[in-house]
């Protein structure tokens, strides 16, 4: 342990951007956050502002200090985490970017996945190959991923492919955005990702963790642009001269997610914890091994400590969750504030036979289907708006036993101890739900357990960094530092949990096929 204090976790998420204080017993201190605006130019397209974020970062780590009332001098490390996918391409001697970000629920770039998938070998447009990728990546062709949002910007934006191909733009998900500004930005900035986000461009060999130029090829991207990959706990590089944080380390990236995972202690094979955040995702650490899906999950790096070999993890990736509460308050007005659906759920006594699909952007795991859209099914002149509420926490439970189902019968099949999860580790704003945590364990078979800090992203990456640094010692120092906060039963019957999840899948029925090919962007 070093004879700093704390270690400094940045948080940049889908909605906003937040900078959070741990000290070394893994206990918050301070918290800063600041929101960024969704951008929505069109129907299922998704942006934000790359130079507002940096904005809201800056912001947030000076009123993190502040209220503290800490300097750079107490601070061991900092640490990164990030919302996946969504993409940034910007121009290496002005530093700005020559598009908005592309955000990870963006659905623009359909095309080109079905371009793609038509064109692999053997393929065609009546027979389109959409996995002709995953053995390399670990993932199916799907706007999900930031490849082939750095591909539309590419083709769509005036002059970007000549600057490009010229050596002038870079690319990054968020962690490299905010880290190339933190360590200097055009003033010698560094140019770095992880293991985890680079997982989730669809352009990194999953067994290799290299980018792979036959398929930034097959995208037209520059191999130029990419960032350069190195291990999730690490020193990538100090804070910027004229910053508030002038020769801290930044010794810890990890995609959101995966921080989340780390920072559950999700350290043994088997070991599984879902988020429920904007979306919702589940990770099962498989250990030193890249599994491969057949049941429509994602293979995916969960993290690689300095030079120690990379851990896997297969990803179960729900679109909507949180959102669909934001959803309900913003557009729909049934309720003030996201914490209030609780209440209104709880004025009734079940869902009164309504199922909320969310497909906003499609259907992620275990379907991946594009074309599926939003649906409230089952309705009667009965259901009011707390029976909506009731349907809107459910669509989150029953997302997830999908999701549940597929990572066993996966981790079954590879012979992963997995098959047999005995609890459910959970994490993330929507866990202080406790109508939701209830209905999760009575939909999952098994105890859902929440930790007593449940900040476990930031977390994460806290760990990460202070791992690199010494100020942890290693990840039993995690281990030991966490603590159960509250746990769950399933004490619904069989023959009801069974009823209610048979009518859920036949609302998903109901989504599919909802979009025409000839208007999908």
């Amino acid at each position: 342990m070093t004879d700093k204090t704390y270690v400094l976790a940045i948080d940049q998420g889908t909605t906003s951007s937040r900078a959070i204080l741990f000290d070394h017993g893994g206990e918050i201190v301070a918290v800063d956050q600041k929101e960024h605006a969704q951008i929505l130019p069109r129907a299922g397209w998704v942006e934000h502002d790359a130079l507002e974020i940096w904005r809201n970062t800056r912001d947030v780590v000076a009123g993190v200090l502040s209220a503290a009332e800490v300097n750079r001098h107490e601070i061991a490390a900092v640490g990164i985490t990030n919302q996946r996918e969504s993409v940034v391409v910007w121009d290496r001697t002005t530093g700005e970017p020559v598009h908005n970000v592309i955000v990870w629920q963006d659905t623009r770039t359909q095309k080109i996945c079905d371009r793609l998938a038509a064109s692999a070998p053997g393929a065609s447009a009546e027979a389109p190959d959409y996995d002709r990728y995953k053995d390399r990546v670990g993932l199916g062709l799907a706007t999900y991923f930031a490849g082939p949002k750095v591909a539309w910007i590419l083709e769509n934006v005036e002059g970007a492919r000549e600057r490009a191909e010229a050596g002038d733009l870079l690319l990054g998900t968020m962690d490299t955005w905010v880290l190339w500004n933190m360590t200097g930005g055009v003033d010698g900035g560094v140019h770095a990702t992880d293991v985890t986000n680079a997982s989730r461009t669809m352009l990194m060999n999953i067994d290799t963790l290299d980018w792979n130029a036959e398929i930034c090829a097959d995208m037209g991207i520059p191999v130029s642009m990419l960032p350069e990959i190195k291990p999730s706990s690490g020193v990538f590089g100090y804070g910027r001269k004229n910053g508030l944080l002038v020769d801290t380390p930044i010794s810890g990236i990890l995609g959101d997610q995966q921080a989340a995972t780390f920072g559950q202690a999700c350290f043994e094979v088997g070991q599984a914890k879902n988020t429920y955040g904007t979306g919702c995702f589940m990770l099962m650490n498989t250990g030193t091994t890249p599994v491969r899906s057949a049941n429509g999950l994602l293979t995916t790096v969960a993290y690689q400590i300095g030079d120690a070999p990379a851990v896997y993890a297969l990803e179960g990736s729900i679109a909507v969750a949180g959102s669909l509460v934001q959803w309900l308050r913003d557009n729909l007005g049934l309720i003030t504030e996201s914490k209030d659906v609780e209440e209104l759920a709880r004025s009734v006594e079940d869902n009164g036979g309504a199922y909320f699909v969310p497909a906003f952007s499609g259907l992620f795991a275990p379907y991946w289907r594009p074309d599926a859209r939003g649906a409230l099914v089952g309705l009667t002149r009965y259901v009011n708006k707390g029976h909506i509420a009731r349907a809107v926490e459910e669509s989150t439970a029953f997302q997830t036993r999908e999701v549940l189902e597929a990572m066993n019968r996966d981790a079954a099949a590879s012979g992963s101890p997995g098959a047999t999860l005995t609890e459910l580790k959970v994490d993330g704003g929507m866990t202080r739900d406790e109508l939701l945590m209830q209905f999760q364990a009575d939909q999952v078979g098994v105890p859902v357990v929440r930790p007593r800090v449940a900040e476990t992203t930031a977390l994460g990456a806290a760990y990460a960094a202070g791992i690199a640094v010494g100020f942890w010692s290693g990840t039993q120092d995690v281990v030991d530092n966490w603590a159960e906060g509250k746990r769950w039963l399933p004490q619904m019957d069989d023959a009801e949990r069974e009823r209610l999840f048979r009518n859920w899948k036949k609302a998903v029925t109901r989504t599919l096929d909802w979009v025409d090919e000839d208007v999908v962007e």
